[in-house]
């Protein structure tokens, strides 16, 4: 495809499924309104309703420096002193980091664009997590607190601090869309979405990933494909797949068995 084409939509990928928390997990917010005393690192919360909730952008942000660790692009500095921060993006169309996850960057002088393929949706809490969580006699709305210390290496004095997380067990409903625009990437660009959600398993999402925070596990719930006639008004049919219960890992040996 030459960089002027229009960007055609053969279809569209419909990912869903449960994030599982294995450990207690944060995801930092603001601390407006936090008192004295009160919580020193507290989650990203629903204004609206005051529910936990894991952001698209944190998801997907995971997901592709993950990726690009893993293929070993090339990082490029953005930015400028303390908010410089590194990344890979290109004006290479069949890049399959940038024309997954999108890129913007700037070429002589020119920002050149490409659209991303892939939206990663708000992550909230199921029905039975919030029932749960409002069940239980906590400190605060939906989460816990962790105290923590930081221990002065020669005078031994401890610098207590607390840390606001959502407790293990909690579960998060995801969504996934993926644009199909080339039958030739298709089948390379779900594994990349896969392998990024496999990765993340064995990795972390939030902060203290190192500390024992933000396990997860994703489960698959369901994947259709809605083709462009199903779009255009020519067919009703949409295409399910048995992905039930499945992990990214399972999903990837499937492959290329989920193609509509």
């Amino acid at each position: 495809m030459s960089e002027n084409a229009i960007k055609p939509i053969l279809g569209k990928y419909i990912i869903t499924g449960k994030i599982v928390l294995k450990t207690g997990t944060r995801i930092g917010g603001t601390d407006t309104g936090i008192s004295i005393g009160g919580i020193d690192n507290p989650i990203i919360r629903n204004p609206l309703t005051g529910e936990p909730y894991i952001p698209g952008s944190s998801l997907k942000g995971k997901m592709r420096s993950l990726l690009e660790r893993l293929k070993k692009m090339r990082l490029d500095t953005f930015g400028s002193g303390k908010n410089a921060v590194r990344r890979h993006e290109c004006n290479d169309i069949n890049c399959e980091i940038c024309r997954l996850f999108g890129s913007s960057p700037k070429t002589e002088g020119e920002k050149v664009n490409i659209p991303a393929r892939i939206i990663v949706r708000d992550a909230h809490l199921t029905e039975e997590s919030k029932e749960a969580l409002e069940s239980m006699e906590t400190d605060v709305p939906y989460a816990e607190w962790k105290m923590e210390n930081g221990l002065d290496r020669v005078t031994c004095h401890a610098s207590p601090r607390t840390n606001e997380r959502v407790p293990a067990g909690a579960e998060f409903s995801f969504e996934i869309v993926y644009t199909a625009e080339e039958k030739s990437n298709v089948e390379t660009d779900l594994r990349n979405i896969f392998t990024a959600l496999e990765l993340i398993e064995d990795d972390y999402i939030g902060s203290s990933g190192s500390r024992g925070y933000g396990k997860v596990e994703f489960k698959i719930n369901q994947m259709i494909f809605k083709s462009e006639k199903y779009y255009t008004g020519e067919e009703e049919k949409v295409l399910s797949f048995d992905v039930e219960g499945k992990t990214p890992s399972e999903l990837k040996q499937k492959l290329p068995n989920l193609k509509g």
